[in-house]
């Protein structure tokens, strides 16, 4: 027996759990403590006791019942509410994860389970060689996602050894501070002394592993795509709840991995959360390049995103002549030369997207000369009986607004009617070889949304008032520096799109053994036999068939958010004062109540008129506040209100980002935003 006055009157036991692989070694110890004993000095009593030597700098105390961590080694057993019954696991802090990239092959690697996920997610990142670690997050799939088949079930844990990427040496796994490596300060790449090109960071990053060209290859190269059979295995969303599916399951940030149930060993989603790809750049994005145009491919093969018979040919092609220019090309290595970075500089600045607000350099608006366009178009005008009327105006565009005249000579008196596009749903409607090239504008009022559709003649004029439309639905004008470049994407992909083909076709194509429905959705693979397929996707390659590897992914890109749905994530909610349930997509800029049954979009509310939101964590319930005195509350019944009030906060952090400080991350800032006081 222990005389009382040795440990004072106010000592008692505390049963300990230590979480070792020692054989022989006890694993439960009953240690006397007092209240002010501090956590740290509970660590030093235990590691004693165990006399295993050993380093235990990884190792802290679980609390399995309260589900926390205590790393605060200098609080007390008192202040941290530690008492009797408490069940404490001594357990390593970093563990084997598996983690399921944009690509879909598995890594295999060790993960901090007590840091919280935001951190965790930017130490995975500089591992695999991604920059901007703040735009990925980690998702738990949700069961309804999953096939339920009894042998796809009994795989689900991707078994197949050859499958899965074991990157269990690298700094971070070994419990490490992450290297800082892959960031060069100066951000000056490493040339390649055989090609001469810059080599990817990846290889550099594996340079001392034996796997080094396995590892890029399988991080930064496009591989050929699944099986037709195994396409078809894969959980396709057919309709919005299902979409809504796919994102009930992201981790909390503010959170740790251990905190969220997550186990040792277990198999997470890594993937694009926040679709504003920020300072893209192929010298350094090699892997993240590719984990994009990756979820893009993956999310279009899936109809996870919908688009047009037209839109799906130029994908097809796109992916077909990653595969043709990989089966056929000598190169192993996706690292680009010069000439290539110079072909996608333009490109790169039409894949930055950024908030209304954010830091973007504006040229200065000229008050007495503002841009203006004018011309003769068609005005649609749903009727009753399915009947559309089509008349042509005089249409005149300014600022942010659209009027439109009898005739040009009617210009200078009364439009007809003045159209305020600011807050406005854009909406491309283009069949390039019907020659259609139209406008659908969503344009919010106080019952809900007016539909008005513009009808182009040519290709020029549609990508000339696309692109007003757009900026003046973001609440920027013609003089804005991003016009131009908008309206040249627009051409751009409307080129892809043209199918009137040179008559000397290039022989290159033809010569891949290519199997057409790995490329194209299931929808299309039943709507069209494998020949006639080919035969679409071929021509429709002519148009991509000059594009270096890295500018067709990027390309591919371009296109991908050019769709009217790219960006949106779906939730179910409930609208206060609403007695059915509705769809709200979330964009990097706006959200959108959509109707369940429809799919129709009711009203548009722009983060840039936000002027509050906050949670009611008691109810679940969400409300905002916006300008004009309009205000919404809603309760999450597809996901937990936490997922989506992290999107809002977390897409206000990332419109703050600026390239002037260039690496440097305000962490603090975002759990701010994202956190939440629950």
């Amino acid at each position: 027996m222990v005389s009382s006055t040795e440990y004072g009157s106010h000592a008692w036991e505390l049963l300990l759990t230590v979480d070792h692989q020692h054989e022989g070694v006890e694993k439960e110890f009953l240690l006397h403590v007092t209240g002010d004993l501090h956590v740290g000095g509970l660590m030093l009593k235990l590691v004693e006791q165990i006399k295993v030597a050993q380093d235990w700098s990884d190792y802290a105390f679980w609390w399995e019942q309260k589900k926390c961590w205590l790393l605060k080694t200098h609080w007390t057993l008192d202040k941290c509410g530690v008492q009797a019954d408490a069940k404490l696991i001594f357990t390593t802090q970093h563990k084997m994860l598996r983690l399921r990239l944009p690509n879909m092959k598995t890594v295999r690697l060790k993960v901090s389970f007590s840091s919280m996920v935001f951190r965790a997610v930017s130490d995975i990142c500089k591992m695999l060689n991604i920059r901007r670690s703040e735009e990925l997050s980690l998702l738990k799939q949700s069961e309804g996602t999953l096939k339920k088949k009894k042998k796809k079930d009994k795989n689900s844990k991707e078994p197949a050894t050859e499958d899965i990427l074991n990157l269990c040496n690298s700094p971070v796994s070994s419990g490490l501070p992450a290297n800082p490596g892959l960031y060069s300060k100066t951000m000056t790449p490493i040339y390649d002394p055989v090609s001469g090109s810059p080599a990817s960071s990846t290889i550099t990053w594996f340079s001392d592993n034996s796997l080094t060209e396995q590892n890029c290859s399988i991080l930064a190269l496009s591989h050929p795509t699944c099986s037709p059979e195994t396409l078809a295995e894969m959980y396709q969303p057919r309709t919005l709840a299902d979409k809504a599916k796919l994102n009930a399951g992201w981790l909390d940030s503010s959170r740790s991995l251990m905190e969220q149930g997550v186990l040792e060993e277990d198999q997470l989603l890594l993937r694009f959360k926040y679709y504003t790809f920020f300072d893209l750049n192929p010298k350094y994005d090699a892997v993240r390049i590719n984990q994009i145009y990756e979820q893009a491919r993956w999310a279009i093969l899936l109809e996870e995103i919908d688009c047009t018979e037209e839109e799906m040919l130029i994908f097809a092609a796109l992916q077909a002549y990653h595969v043709s220019k990989l089966s056929l090309s000598s190169e192993t290595q996706d690292s680009i030369c010069e000439s290539e970075v110079d072909e996608v500089e333009a490109a790169l600045s039409n894949l930055e997207v950024t908030l209304e607000g954010g830091n973007k350099s504006n040229i200065l608006e000229d008050i007495t000369d503002i841009p203006k366009l004018a011309d003769n178009l068609k005005l649609v005008r749903p009727k009753k009986l399915a009947l559309k009327a089509i008349k042509t105006y005089w249409f005149v565009f300014r600022d942010t607004s659209i009027s439109y005249f009898k005739n040009k000579e009617f210009a200078q008196g009364e439009p007809i009617e003045k159209l305020n596009l600011k807050g406005c749903e854009v909406v491309p409607d283009v069949n390039v070889a019907a020659k259609k090239f139209g406008i659908k504008l969503l344009i919010p009022v106080a019952d809900g949304m007016n539909e008005v559709y513009l009808r182009c003649d040519n290709e020029d004029q549609y990508a000339r008032w696309m692109a007003a439309c757009v900026l003046a639905s973001k609440g920027r004008t013609m003089a804005d520096s991003s016009y131009q470049p908008e309206v040249q994407k627009i051409l751009s992909f409307l080129q892809m799109k043209n199918r009137t083909m040179c008559s000397q076709a290039a022989s290159e194509p033809e010569n891949v053994d290519m199997k057409p429905e790995c490329f194209v959705s299931p929808r299309y693979t039943k709507k069209f036999k494998s020949k006639q397929l080919t035969a679409r996707i071929l021509e429709a390659h002519q148009n991509v068939s000059q594009m270096s590897l890295v500018e067709a992914k990027l390309r591919f890109i371009q296109a991908w958010q050019s769709l009217p749905e790219f960006g949106l994530s779906y939730y179910i909610v409930r609208f206060k004062g609403s007695k059915k349930d509705d769809v709200l997509g979330v964009s990097y800029n706006r959200l959108i109540r959509i109707d369940m049954a429809t799919g129709d979009p009711i009203t548009t509310w722009r983060f840039s008129n936000m002027k509050q939101w906050n949670v009611n964590w008691e109810i679940r319930q969400v409300a905002i506040e916006f300008d004009q005195n309009v205000s919404i509350a809603f309760t999450c019944l597809s996901a937990d209100c936490k997922i989506i009030h992290e999107y809002i906060g977390g897409y206000i952090f990332l419109s703050t980002r600026s390239k002037d400080h260039n690496e440097t991350l305000d962490e603090e800032l975002f759990h701010k935003l994202t956190g939440g006081q629950e």
